[in-house]
């Protein structure tokens, strides 16, 4: 399995492997093993709304203790880790995908989408799936993204979250 195979399969379906938004938090870590929580749970506790969960480059939203959002982290031009559970076989991957890449795989896989027209201004670009409504934004290299092409978008993050979160 790829990156982009993991991408795809969240663009058609809404879910990495096991996890959906939905379920809980605590069936969520009994995929993933306990999550590195924001700063706010640690400090408030267990019961505050919107703050993540983060697993490396994977990072769940959590609202009254069900997963509300997921969210796969890319920093353009780096090498990016994620749990096995969502990229098996590999401790870490080249987090580099162009906007043409993605979409092409979409098409391949027959993944209808759109230009999500909220998201996109200035430097950045987004589409949206359907019927998973999963998000992808890219935007242009920053400095510091040792990237081959300057002049084409990068994918940043790819998210998905329920209504309200």
């Amino acid at each position: 399995m790829t990156l982009m195979d993991v991408l795809v399969d969240f663009a058609r379906t809404g879910r990495i492997g096991p996890l959906s938004c939905g379920m809980s938090l605590a069936e969520a870590e009994d995929f993933l093993g306990p999550g590195r929580p924001h700063p706010a749970h640690i400090l408030k506790g267990p019961d505050i709304d919107g703050y993540p969960y983060s697993w490396a480059g994977l990072r769940l939203s959590v609202t009254q203790r069900a997963v509300s959002g997921i969210w796969i982290d890319l920093w353009p031009g780096s090498t990016a880790r994620l749990p096995p559970l969502v990229l098996p076989d590999s401790e870490s991957f080249g987090a580099t995908v162009l906007r043409e890449e993605l979409i092409a795989a979409l098409d391949a896989a027959g993944c209808r989408h759109a230009v999500n027209s909220t998201l996109t201004f200035g430097r950045q670009s987004s589409l949206i799936t359907q019927p998973a409504d999963v998000c992808a934004v890219f935007s242009l290299p920053g400095r510091d993204n040792h990237v081959p092409h300057r002049d084409r978008h990068y994918l940043d993050v790819m998210h998905k979250h329920t209504v309200g979160a």
